[in-house]
């Protein structure tokens, strides 16, 4: 298995892969033989990736996604570069900002339910698209979160977000699956990104403590490379018949009790 390449010849588009999850998708993926389109709004972080990756098997395309013409143009692109799509991955997303329901500012909360879920439903409508068009049996993820099955310490525009993600996906899988198309969720635990420090207002070392005291799995720190295989077996034939399902890579904390 570690020298098989499970991704040979597919192509994929991953949103939000200038870094984070989606920066170590793209790493894995290309890894495992895929040729993929970073698709992301940090233009210069995005163009670092793809230098460091190889632009004979990565390039960048810039696609804000809550934006439909930019998401159906960065569909576009793959197919017109590649020849068609395999795989897309819905990575980006945002945390939004903390902060009681009672003095809640209904413009973040629209903006925040607009990247996680208007981006995630833009993306799975573009990609079933071309693959139902060119009938490519292909398989489509959505990041969604622990918090699609739990309501942790996020803020509650990202929690109800999350939720409708997953709702997304399971309406999406029902309707795609007569065209051979997987949609799938990958769901993580906290990960002490760029993203999460910054909403949570600590560094990655604090906010890595905090994760890990509450984590029910001990003696392992999820990562993005976690989070990036969960990805890849979604994305390959190793989940040929997997739809609709909402993979947490959490630890088993979503499905245990925690008195503490």
């Amino acid at each position: 298995m570690a020298n098989m390449l499970r991704l040979e010849g597919k192509i994929a588009v991953i949103t939000g892969a200038a870094s984070g999850i989606g920066e170590a998708t793209a790493r894995l993926f290309v890894e495992h033989g895929a040729r993929v389109v970073i698709a992301d709004i940090q233009d210069e972080l995005g163009l670092q990736v793809v230098s460091s990756i190889g632009t004979g098997k990565a390039t960048y395309f810039h696609c804000d996604v809550t934006d439909e013409k930019q998401v159906e143009e960065t569909v576009a692109y793959a197919v017109k570069k590649y020849g068609t799509l395999d795989i897309m991955f819905s990575n980006a997303g945002t945390l939004g900002t903390l902060g009681s329901i009672l003095e809640m500012d209904m413009t973040a909360f629209d903006r925040t339910m607009n990247i996680n879920v208007r981006g995630s439903t833009l993306a799975v409508k573009h990609a079933a698209r071309v693959m139902v068009g060119k009938r490519v049996r292909g398989s489509i993820i959505c990041t969604a979160s622990v918090e699609s099955i739990l309501a942790g310490e996020a803020p509650l525009a990202y929690i109800a977000s999350k939720h409708a993600v997953l709702g997304v996906v399971k309406a999406a899988a029902r309707e795609l699956g007569q065209h051979g198309i997987r949609v799938n969720c990958v769901s993580p635990y906290g990960i002490a990104t760029p993203m999460v420090c910054k909403s949570f207002g600590g560094d990655a070392a604090t906010i890595e403590a905090r994760i890990c005291e509450k984590a029910n799995l001990k003696g392992v720190i999820l990562d993005t490379k976690h989070v990036a295989e969960a990805a890849l077996f979604l994305a390959s034939n190793e989940s040929a018949y997997v739809s609709a399902h909402n993979l947490a890579v959490d630890g088993g904390l979503s499905s245990i009790m925690k008195l503490n």
